[in-house]
């Protein structure tokens, strides 16, 4: 991927660094396989705001993704790498041999007019998916299932990837994009290779606006509210606030969220690094 950084012509362009969108091909998605998309403005459904500093941005139309890759040894051809406006990574529209089309998760290097397969007996080249049990140790993987036929779970946005570290007998090992290493069934498919927009992260907005074109509203700190309005609001001049927690008192930086009898925990061998 390559940024790209704007001249100083106007306040918001002064320190603005965006995205050259080198890699992208094509500036509208195939109309088959989008659809609308309603916003939600942090509304439940009787209409009560449950997430605050969320409203507005532009109009977006969503991309089906295909997660499962279950079209199993049908060749493909990449016709075009797309952005997406609801995820971080660029996608690739994919023609199969049999006439469909569908759109995946692009990989890094993904081009247009490669060749890509699916499903076991594939080799394992950057973009191909095939079963954790055929892809050798070591392996860079993106778009990981976590049950067999249910789609990819883990690692989809923007320069996420694991690697197999090991296999014991029906079990994978995968160090994940957060340190924690854990097992995964053999038979779950993932696709070989990173995944595309790799410097997302390093963009800068440069101005206000373009976090409201995102659907995104402006954040007041709780430390600048009073104590009726936020437990770490009031004091005298900038006081700190004492522990961070959110605006309903949940303690943030440090809290353990995850149920210590998650059903899932036999098959994580490290926690993730804090």
């Amino acid at each position: 991927m390559a940024l790209k950084k704007f001249s100083p012509m106007t306040p918001g362009t002064r320190f603005r660094v965006g995205n050259a969108f080198a890699e992208v091909t094509s500036d509208a998605p195939d109309k088959r396989l989008s659809s609308g998309l309603s916003k939600s403005g942090g509304r439940n459904s009787q209409g009560r705001m449950t997430v605050r500093q969320r409203g507005g941005g532009h109009k977006r139309r969503y991309r089906d993704i295909d997660f499962k890759r279950n079209k199993h040894g049908i060749p493909a051809t990449v016709k075009s790498i797309e952005y997406d406006p609801n995820r971080s990574a660029f996608i690739a529209l994919l023609a199969y041999a049999d006439g469909e089309k569908r759109y995946i998760i692009a990989a890094q290097g993904l081009e247009v007019g490669q060749t890509l397969l699916n499903g076991p007996g594939t080799a394992p080249e950057v973009g191909n998916a095939l079963p954790l049990a055929e892809i050798p140790l070591g392996t860079v993987v993106h778009a990981v299932e976590m049950q067999p036929g249910r789609g990819a779970i883990m690692a989809r946005s923007a320069g996420s990837w694991c690697q197999l570290a090991a296999k014991e007998g029906k079990y994978a090992v995968l160090r994940l994009p957060s340190g924690e290493t854990r097992r995964i069934l053999q038979a779950c498919m993932a696709t070989v290779g990173t995944v595309s927009n790799s410097d997302h992260s390093l963009q800068v907005l440069g101005k206000a606006g373009r976090k409201r074109w995102l659907g995104r509203r402006p954040h007041t700190r709780g430390v600048a509210m009073n104590p009726v309005d936020h437990p770490m609001g009031g004091g005298e001049g900038r006081a700190s606030g004492g522990h961070p927690r959110s605006r309903t008192g949940l303690f943030a930086k440090g809290k353990k969220t995850r149920h210590p009898k998650k059903l899932s925990n036999k098959y994580i061998i490290n926690r993730r690094k804090k």
